[in-house]
């Protein structure tokens, strides 16, 4: 029988926390999940939803947890493992590590404060103020990742009902990106590509202007557009 290894003396065990940038799209707007701080440091500050992880908790079980806890959202859509932060200068408490996580979803209504928020809210992402600790940094980078990965995955339709026209799928691109996007030059390139959409209804529209439905592939993320569609 094997012996466990001790950790070694000069380990340094730190605590461990998750953050989670929650996007949806909404009114054509990119919008963040926000959480009001109900306790020390940063007291009524905006931030992140987040928490440290329990004994014995994986972290995408932690961070779908603080979601829950901290928001009343469940991060029905798509959840990723975004990036390390920390552990130095970025909590007045001393070293934390955090890992913060990507969730995409169609929005879900108005959420609800719980556990250590006094509040939650979608905020529009032109319209975010200061964030709590080093969360300003941690939601720049979950923007950026997910702009880039619409140009080469499937993702997008991680925002969208389980139904959605092209002019719904555009308005995701245009509310993530921050552009206009010309409807036709869009409707031929994400049509064009195999494996993306699949089309499973037309919905009677404007007279002689029927609107085919479309769903996204269970996993989005495995679809890799080409060619991709690239931000202008």
């Amino acid at each position: 029988m094997t012996e466990p290894v001790a950790v070694p003396g000069t380990a340094v065990r730190l605590p461990v926390a998750v953050d989670v940038v929650a996007l949806t799209v909404a009114g054509g707007d990119l919008m963040v999940l926000l959480a009001t701080r109900a306790l020390e440091p940063y007291r009524g500050r905006p931030c992140l939803p987040g928490g440290f992880v329990l004994d014995g908790e994986t972290l995408p079980r932690a961070a779908l947890r603080e979601l829950a806890e901290e928001t009343g959202v469940d991060a029905a859509g798509h959840l990723e493992q975004l990036a390390t932060f920390g552990p130095l200068d970025r909590d007045p408490r001393g070293p934390v590590l955090s890992v913060a996580y990507l969730a995409l979803s169609p929005f879900t209504g108005i959420p609800r404060g719980g556990g250590d928020a006094t509040a939650a809210q979608w905020v529009p992402y032109a319209d975010v103020p200061p964030l709590a600790f080093d969360h300003g940094t941690i939601l720049a980078a979950g923007v950026e990742r997910a702009r880039a990965k619409l140009e080469y995955s499937g993702l997008a339709t991680a925002f969208c009902p389980p139904e959605f026209t092209i002019a719904d799928l555009r308005a995701v691109y245009e509310a993530v990106w921050g552009v206009r996007l010309d409807p036709r030059n869009f409707a031929r390139k994400v049509t064009g590509t195999p494996g993306f959409l699949v089309p499973v209804a037309t919905r009677t529209g404007r007279p002689g202007h029927p609107a085919t439905l479309y769903r996204g592939i269970a996993d989005p993320a495995a679809v890799v557009l080409n060619p991709p569609v690239m931000r202008p």
